[in-house]
């Protein structure tokens, strides 16, 4: 029996990144960003806001789950070169660059490099710190739908 080597992650020792604020991340022209229950009534408290306000004004549904709207592709809440949620933004923007689609090849890191300018300066996070982004963005994307919250 022939056993296989694990293969080494394009990871394993690390990467940099450091957010320069440049708000490439909030554009998107084919994406979502997923919010769940917990981050809608944390966003809409931040934003005095019920949550059912919150939800029917920011927020569209996408196989069944709840995402932020975009306005000019890019979201809505990125407003004059800055996020205006940022100290409660959702899972999924705090995760941002480490998001398992970006991790699965260093092809793929690549891409997202060409777009994000914070990529390979800043601080070095480690093999375990990404692996646990990663974990929690999944956790994350995997919440419960809307209709298992109504």
């Amino acid at each position: 029996m022939i056993s296989e080597k694990p293969r080494k992650r394009f990871y394993a020792d690390g990467l940099q990144f450091e957010c320069t604020g440049c708000g490439d991340c909030c554009k998107f022209a084919d994406g979502y960003v997923f919010i769940t229950p917990l981050e809608i009534d944390v966003a809409a408290h931040f934003l005095n806001l019920t949550y059912k306000e919150f939800s029917e004004t920011y927020t569209n549904e996408f196989q069944g789950h709840k995402v932020l709207k975009d306005k000019n592709d890019a979201c809505v809440f990125f407003k004059d070169k800055q996020c205006t949620l940022y100290n409660v933004r959702p899972m999924q923007c705090r995760t941002f660059p480490f998001w398992s689609s970006n991790m699965k090849s260093l092809y793929r890191w690549k891409i997202v490099a060409e777009k994000c300018e914070g990529i390979g300066q800043g601080r070095l996070y480690t093999y375990e710190e990404i692996h646990t982004i990663k974990n929690n963005e999944n956790e994350t994307l995997a919440g419960p739908t809307v209709t298992e919250c109504e």
